[in-house]
């Protein structure tokens, strides 16, 4: 009889080569892949999306966000994905699927998007330059502040994409996409970013 194991690979296993790319010199865009976190889709059910704030906000201390924004709290993340729905962010299984069963067990559906979706964090002085070859959403900071998110395309790949706190003065950016288009996106963000030279990497950290 055939032995089986299940061994979780990052769909960016073979595209995604740590070190330098592109120009030489001083990297303007760091692209890290974010690995091994908990993500779940919370979708309220009909009529019922007042209930599921009340339950986030009992769950999570902060209100869900209703309008294309993330809020914050020490552990997760809750990222706006569209009209009475949004992702929880985490890591470790505190804030995963099982978890949050019965906190939204009578007002919404939940679905694990853990391994289905990819996130690569984008930052850097170039970040935004490289950015805006790809998305038609105006990234200046007195438009798209720390905590605006968007729900929008990449090269034709749909993407939630949201402005994280800034590390070192300078703005970081977070890009969710499917798994299935994850590599053809990095791909494209290589080409995109290779002129201001690239410094890319993994990190199980959020």
């Amino acid at each position: 009889m055939a032995e089986f194991s299940w061994d979780i690979r990052s769909p960016l296993e073979r595209a995604l080569v740590s070190g330098a790319y592109g120009a030489p010199g001083d990297a303007g865009v760091a692209l890290t892949e974010i690995r091994n976190f908990d993500l779940v889709q919370v979708m309220a059910r009909r009529g019922k999306a007042a209930e599921m704030s009340k339950a986030a906000k009992g769950r999570f201390d902060v209100a869900a966000p209703e309008t294309p924004k993330v809020a914050r709290t020490a552990d997760a993340t809750l990222i706006w994905s569209g009209p009475d729905q949004f992702f929880v962010l985490s890591k470790g299984g505190k804030h995963g699927i099982g978890a949050l069963g019965q906190a939204f067990a009578q007002s919404a559906s939940l679905s694990d998007q853990s391994h289905a979706r990819v996130l690569i964090s984008v930052s850097g002085t170039k970040a935004r330059a490289m950015l805006a070859k790809l998305s038609s959403i105006d990234l200046h900071p007195d438009v798209f502040a720390i905590g605006a998110a968007a729900a929008t395309s990449m090269d034709h790949t749909s993407v939630t994409l949201w402005r994280s706190a800034d590390r070192d003065g300078l703005a970081v950016f977070s890009v969710l996409v499917f798994a299935t288009f994850a590599e053809s996106l990095w791909h494209t963000m290589l080409d995109s970013a290779a002129e201001y030279g690239l410094a890319i990497n993994h990190s199980e950290d959020l």
